[in-house]
């Protein structure tokens, strides 16, 4: 706690004085050097390591169910120094196959009187290729962490939606032997028409096409579905769940949705065009996931995110569902200790809970009651 108040009154007050983006990328610029620096990632993992939590899921063991968000280091730069910052898995991406600037600057804004973001990156990498070759260096210089590893992959805004399952495939071809998990991003507001993707035939083509070049290797692949659609449209995703041997689904992406507000720097920030992200979807992402585990009857494991800022938060996605979670916004806003916090806080929920371990209290506040 004490290092979150640190945080929240010194550091975040200068950090937020400047461009978000330029942030983030001085931000990754420093775990990028520390990540090559064996005793500094050692330092930092012992101020800000986590306790054990550990759960298992699509055969890989999580240290803890505490996740990065995809979104937050998109090129690689500091897979070793997530697990440093008390992380029990990471996501990284969402990489395309063909290399991108993104949309044009600026194309991040803050509602700081909300804790939300505000964001029209569009995918911006290097590609497939570059982030494979960032991967094996790690893998080469020993930095590669104990905890699972996992790429979201997106589509490359040149290649038309009728092609689409190739340029997935493609990217996963060359990524496929370089992480542990997958997760198929057709959800992002910001790659125009991308969320069409998740029709349920177009989605049924694109699993196709990965789980051919999956084979025999069987990497999980998961499906990261957008808090705007209907209840029924996500049961028409969960019954691809089967015939594609869906692993998991991530909820939820951005919304496109703006909550009320009287802040000037807040509505300023809603004006802008782009995916929100942070405390006003905490929510409709419960919800989510709720109705997904219900649907599923909790058969399908949920990895939760939007809204997480502390073990409450966490602790309510869970309960409805979530047997893993992730922050990106939260960690924006609280920072590098919240992922040590989080778990701590979980901990202690179990505990007074009466649950034994973390996979008894996963949708333990969605079990719908009996009707008499």
């Amino acid at each position: 706690m004490a290092m979150s108040w640190l945080y929240r009154r010194l550091l975040r007050p200068a950090l937020f004085a400047e461009d978000a983006e330029t942030i983030h990328g001085r931000t990754l610029h420093g775990l990028n050097w520390i990540s090559r620096h064996p005793l500094a990632c050692e330092a930092l993992g012992a101020f800000l390591a986590a306790p054990a939590l550990p759960i298992e899921l699509f055969g890989l063991r999580f240290p803890n169910p505490i996740g990065l968000a995809a979104g937050m280091d998109k090129l690689g730069e500091a897979v070793p120094a997530w697990a440093a910052l008390g992380f029990g898995f990471s996501e990284l991406g969402g990489v395309t196959w063909h290399a991108q600037p993104g949309n044009p600057p600026p194309r991040v804004f803050r509602a700081s009187a909300d804790q939300a973001i505000v964001n029209r990156m569009g995918f911006n990498n290097a590609g497939a290729g570059a982030l494979a070759q960032t991967l094996s260096e790690w893998r080469a210089r020993g930095g590669w962490p104990n905890h699972p590893v996992g790429i979201n992959l997106g589509k490359s805004k040149v290649t038309p939606l009728n092609e689409a399952a190739a340029d997935y495939a493609n990217s996963f071809r060359v990524l496929r032997d370089l992480a542990d998990f997958f997760v198929v991003n057709v959800s992002s507001p910001n790659t125009p028409n991308l969320r069409q993707l998740q029709d349920k035939t177009a989605l049924d083509e694109i699993l196709a096409a990965l789980q051919t070049v999956n084979g025999g290797s069987a990497k999980p692949i998961l499906v990261k579905v957008a808090p705007d659609l209907t209840f029924e449209a996500l049961d028409e995703i969960l019954e691809l769940v089967g015939p594609r041997q869906i692993a998991g689904i991530v909820a939820t992406n951005t919304t496109i949705n703006r909550p009320a507000t009287d802040d000037p720097a807040g509505r300023r920030a809603y004006a802008e065009t782009g995916g929100l992200s942070g405390r006003p979807l905490r929510v409709r992402s419960t919800e989510v996931i709720r109705h997904l585990y219900r649907q599923t009857r909790g058969t399908l494991p949920i990895i939760g995110v939007g809204g997480i800022f502390d073990a409450d938060d966490a602790w309510e996605k869970v309960t409805a569902g979530a047997s893993l979670v992730q922050v990106y916004t939260g960690l924006v806003y609280e920072g590098p200790g919240l992922a040590g916090e989080l778990v701590r806080g979980l901990r202690q929920r179990l505990s007074t809970g009466g649950f034994h371990e973390l996979r008894a209290a996963v949708g333990s506040a969605a079990i719908q009651p009996q009707r008499i």
